[in-house]
């Protein structure tokens, strides 16, 4: 069988891969594809659009209906990919070396094949608590796409006991992950020429200032008493990654902006962050703007919080990761994912799922088969974990 379901999860990769799941595009074909596939199979499924009615999460329960059990989490969506360099059709899954190559095929439709192509198991395992297949939406912008399906758990869906997010760890345990929040900075100043500067106020020459105290915040934050050794890159950073602003070179610009990141350690909010720039705006940057002309103005939005995964001595989830990867050693990841979501409505969760974050996001992103043989280990174990 073990054979059986790894040709099949392969199979269902290929399919998988073949929707062109991009954020800013609908994933519908894919969730039909899905919801038709466990249908077929006699599996129920429960189906949670979005507000703008063009993308969709599902929840399907394996065994009995009922409260407890695991949830098995991944996300439908994938990265862009304009601009890069890749050696075949990014949307068509192709063996090289024992590697299939496909946007997602690492981050994370390999884990969500998996999960899929091991539903006959599951339902021949004699499950006495059940297991639940989640597939979100807009995991890579937002990672609001699971709160849907989370709002539901014990009203209209079972409430699971614990979550497992299937984010490519190389079938790691990783119980802790940083937070990430996005901003974005308007500086509006007024128009003048630039032989001139006191007829107006530089959005550009502000909005620089502003920039340059997130550098000088973010180097704080490498003070080795906030730091944690188990992160690869042990410190909370803030990073500012475009901006835009101005129309000439003679003419004091009246709009620049910028959007602007904090991934912060589990226990370091965004919030603190973003009152540090606030306090550098209101002491500094606004009365700048100010000095010669009223009416400038400096507004930050946040736009996405997504929370941190904290380690928890008592994390039922990492504990039951361990025994089915035969390991005691937990890891801590440095980028974001839907956990912290799971996490703070109350269940225990962990990360762990096949392929290396290395090849995320990148072109020629590829899964080893041998992960996806490992993850298959992985599914059944926790399946005669639950049929006990």
């Amino acid at each position: 069988m073990s054979a059986a379901t790894l040709a099949r999860a392969r199979d269902i990769l290929e399919r998988l891969v073949g929707f062109p799941t991009i954020t800013d595009r609908s994933n519908h074909a894919l969730i039909d594809y899905v919801q038709r596939y466990l249908e077929d199979l006699g599996v129920a499924t429960w189906r949670a659009p979005n507000a703008g009615g063009d993308k969709a999460a599902l929840m399907a329960t394996i065994g009995p209906a009922v409260d407890g059990g695991v949830a098995l989490s991944g996300h439908t969506d994938v990265v862009p990919v304009e601009g890069q360099n890749w050696s075949g059709d990014p949307f068509r899954l192709r063996e090289v070396d024992g590697r299939l190559y496909g946007r997602g095929a690492c981050d994370m439709k390999g884990f969500d094949a998996v999960v899929l192509a091991m539903v006959p198991e599951f339902q021949a395992a004699g499950l006495k608590r059940p297991i639940h297949i989640l597939l979100s939406y807009d995991e890579e912008t937002t990672c609001l796409g699971s709160l849907d399906l989370i709002a539901r758990f014990g009203r209209e869906t079972p409430r699971p006991a614990l979550a497992i997010v299937g984010e490519p760890t190389l079938m790691g345990c990783a119980d802790a992950h940083k937070g990430v929040a996005t901003f974005m900075t308007r500086v509006t100043g007024v128009e003048a020429h630039s032989s001139k500067p006191q007829l107006g106020a530089n959005a550009v020459a502000v909005a620089a200032d502003i920039v340059s105290e997130i550098g000088r915040l973010a180097r704080a934050y490498e003070a080795p008493e906030l730091c944690d050794p188990r992160f690869d890159t042990p410190y909370s950073t803030l990073h500012v990654g475009e901006i835009r602003g101005g129309t000439a070179r003679n003419i004091l610009a009246r709009d620049c902006s910028f959007h602007w990141e904090f991934r912060g350690l589990p226990g370091v909010s965004a919030a603190s962050a973003a009152a540090k720039v606030q306090a550098f705006v209101d002491d500094v940057a606004l009365p700048r703007l100010t000095r010669f002309v009223s009416g400038p103005t400096i507004e930050t939005i946040m736009e996405i919080d997504v929370p941190a995964l904290a380690s928890a001595p008592d994390n039922a989830a990492a504990s039951l990761a361990l025994r089915l990867t035969h390991s005691n050693a937990l890891i801590a990841v440095s980028y974001a994912t839907e956990a912290g979501h799971f996490q703070a409505a109350g269940l225990p969760t962990v990360v762990c799922g096949p392929g290396s974050i290395d090849q995320a996001h990148k072109p020629d992103e590829f899964i080893a088969i041998s992960q996806l043989a490992a993850c298959i280990d992985f599914m059944r174990g926790l399946a005669s974990e639950l049929a006990r």
